[in-house]
């Protein structure tokens, strides 16, 4: 059955419109984005094939341009205008950073971190450089390593907090291997940067693990710092 003759408030589209884009679920929003379906499938049904394929919505979107065009009802210009939608996301999510004392939102650095980091498939260091008033002044990608490793140099840390004069700091890194939660060495490092910019009177606000699927671990909930 079509998906013009399901009944009216069963239909992704309208749903959305009355409900609001949080009644519908991951593939009724899969569903709107590809819009169409394949034979003898609709766009949910296409969509619900997807997410059981990729095993997650976060695997699906950041699933290669390759893995993601060789599925059936997809291709290289489906995958360009889903890259697309996710890269307007994290924009929109950066521009609310810059606007806003990031002590005063926490959900929102957790959501910008997870779109930043999450899909990646290498370990990334990333640094958010923030002013007197908590306020970013510039998030940079400082580290990059494998799989399961990154090389993070302390002087190369400070370097760029002072470059900046930022007051503050919030680090983040990924852990694409899946692991969620902060490791021996990550504990370590956390403590020999909070050190090192202790000297140059420059505070460390939380460190975030951000696995490749689920929540970023907050270091200072944690009562690491």
């Amino acid at each position: 059955m079509a998906i013009t003759d399901w009944p009216t408030d069963e239909r992704p589209r309208e749903k959305l419109l009355a409900r609001g884009a949080g009644a519908l679920s991951d593939a009724e929003l899969l569903a709107l984005f590809l819009r169409v379906g394949i034979r003898g499938h609709t766009a949910v049904d296409l969509a619900r094939q997807l997410i059981a394929h990729f095993g997650t919505l976060t695997r699906l979107c950041s699933a290669s341009a390759n893995d993601f065009a060789a599925l059936p009802g997809m291709g290289l210009a489906k995958y360009a205008q889903l890259q697309a939608v996710m890269e307007l996301a994290r924009r929109a999510l950066g521009e609310t950073l810059a606007e806003r004392t990031l002590l005063d939102s926490p959900q929102v650095v957790r959501d910008w971190l997870r779109l930043r980091l999450g899909h990646l498939p290498h370990e990334t260091f990333c640094i958010m450089l923030l002013d007197a008033r908590y306020c970013l002044i510039e998030a940079v990608d400082l580290f990059r390593g494998t799989l399961t490793q990154t090389s993070v140099y302390p002087r190369e840390v400070v370097k760029l907090v002072l470059s900046r004069n930022a007051a503050s700091v919030i680090l983040a890194h990924n852990h694409p291997s899946g692991a969620t939660e902060p490791s021996a060495a990550d504990e370590m490092l956390t403590r020999a940067l909070k050190d090192a910019l202790a000297l140059i009177d420059v505070r460390i606000l939380d460190h975030f693990v951000v696995p490749g699927h689920g929540k970023p671990v907050s270091f200072a909930e944690r009562g690491l710092l």
